[in-house]
């Protein structure tokens, strides 16, 4: 089985606003970084190769990231050994503090590609009922085999 994830935020600016453009300037790099990262599967982007643009919320200010990985080793290492961790640090400046789970990990059949719907089905169980097997965060360690 591979590894799913979801992450939203709600940015304080337009995409277009210069008190974000560092972070919307970097997006290329950083996802050039996590598509070169070892067990890096897929991610959700659009024409324009970031996901920015695809809109899941009313709010379009409330942009997402999905993404599939080997493990759950290889996405920690993306995210916190790459330039990625520097992003992570600065969130503050560009987003919103939001008083949910912001993100949700599940497991996924080898080759399956989660649809949108599915990852924000995933996040709406985990915000209802915390860390399972079927919905989890980086607080568990759930492996493929408790979803048996």
């Amino acid at each position: 089985m591979q590894l799913a994830q979801l992450n939203v935020a709600l940015a304080k600016y337009n995409l277009d606003a210069p008190e974000i453009a560092e972070f919307v300037d970097n997006l290329d790099t950083v996802n050039a970084i996590a598509e070169a990262s070892d067990g890096f599967v897929w991610r959700l982007k659009d024409e324009s190769g970031d996901a920015t643009n695809i809109q899941l919320f009313d709010d379009p200010k409330m942009i997402v990231n999905l993404s599939v990985w080997e493990n759950v080793e290889s996405l920690k290492n993306f995210m916190f050994r790459t330039h990625h961790r520097d992003f992570m640090r600065r969130k503050s400046e560009w987003f919103h503090p939001l008083p949910e789970d912001t993100y949700v990990l599940w497991w996924v059949e080898n080759g399956h590609i989660p649809s949108a719907q599915e990852a924000l089905e995933k996040l709406t169980y985990l915000r209802a009922n915390g860390d399972s097997p079927q919905a989890f965060s980086f607080k568990s360690n759930f492996t493929p085999e408790d979803l048996r």
